[in-house]
This record gives C-alpha cells, structure tokens and sequence, in this order.
C-alpha cells in the first residue's frame, strides 16, 4: 500500500514527523481491521505491507489510521486540513515471489533511492527490517512463505 501526501504537508523523514508515524503504526500494528507487518517512510510518501481480511477491513482500517496520522501531523506543525493527497494506492500480493519483491522493495526502498549518498551497510531507521515485522503476519505467505522460494527462483536475500 501507498500513500502520498499533499506538498505541504511537510517532509516526513524529519524526527518529528517520523516519531508520529511510528507511534501511529505501532498503535494499529496488530488492530482489528488491519496488521502492519511492514513500513518504510519516505519523504513525501509511505509504503505499507499490511494484511487485511478483506477490501472493507482494508479500506476502514487504512482511514483510521490515515485520520490518526492526519490529526497527529497537523498538530504537531500548528496546521489544518488534508495532510493525504488522495485516496491509498493498494495491490494485494497473490504469490511468493510477489510478497518477498514487495517486502524487499519497502523495506529497501530510501537505500534503493539515496545509495550513493549513504554509507555501506546503511539500514533504514524508518523502516522495517525485512526480517522483524512490525505485527506477526497471521498469513502464511507473509509469515514465512516469501523467505521459502523455490530453490530454482530464489534470489540471495540473507539477514543481516
């Protein structure tokens, strides 16, 4: 899942900012609608693995916690208004090698973007580990199922 934010906004990966997406994905990590196995914050945008039960527990639990992410911005800067520029972008992961491209992909996603800027061994402080999600995914596949792919198909990934 992604979801970008309005240009003024602010920028996201300042310590502010980021404490009150952390703290906000921590609370609804493990909610009843939806669990956040894993998050990476960029600048103006965030990117989600999370795990639903369906589209309307998606939807519902992705609004709360965009309200909740939204009053805590616009608090902390002494704003008003629509912090998110539109609606979240989803894409349900069907497939093991979808789940491991897409927890890679989150989890490296900053490093991917600023790795001639960064020093080597640079692991994101926000965001998640590949290998330590936020909640324990309840899914098979999200659990331990991208980490198992077939021999033949399997890209080096080890833990660091």
């Amino acid at each position: 899942m992604t979801q970008r934010l309005r240009p003024d906004a602010g920028y996201l990966r300042k310590q502010g900012p980021a404490q009150v997406l952390v703290r906000a994905f921590r609370e609804a990590a493990e909610g009843q609608r939806i669990r956040i196995a894993h998050y990476s914050i960029q600048g103006n945008h965030l990117h989600l693995v999370v795990e639903a039960e369906n589209a309307l527990a998606l939807a519902r639990g992705i609004q709360g916690l965009s309200v909740r992410i939204a009053r805590r911005l616009n608090a902390r800067v002494g704003r008003r208004g629509p912090v998110f520029a539109d609606r979240y972008h989803s894409h349900v992961l069907e497939s093991r090698r979808e789940v491991a491209n897409a927890v890679r992909y989150v989890t490296g996603n900053y490093v991917h973007h600023a790795r001639e800027h960064l020093p080597p061994g640079f692991r994101d402080p926000l965001a998640t580990n590949p290998f330590e999600p936020l909640a324990q995914p309840k899914l098979w596949l999200l659990r331990i199922g991208w980490q198992a792919e077939p021999a033949s198909r399997a890209r080096v990934f080890e833990p660091p």
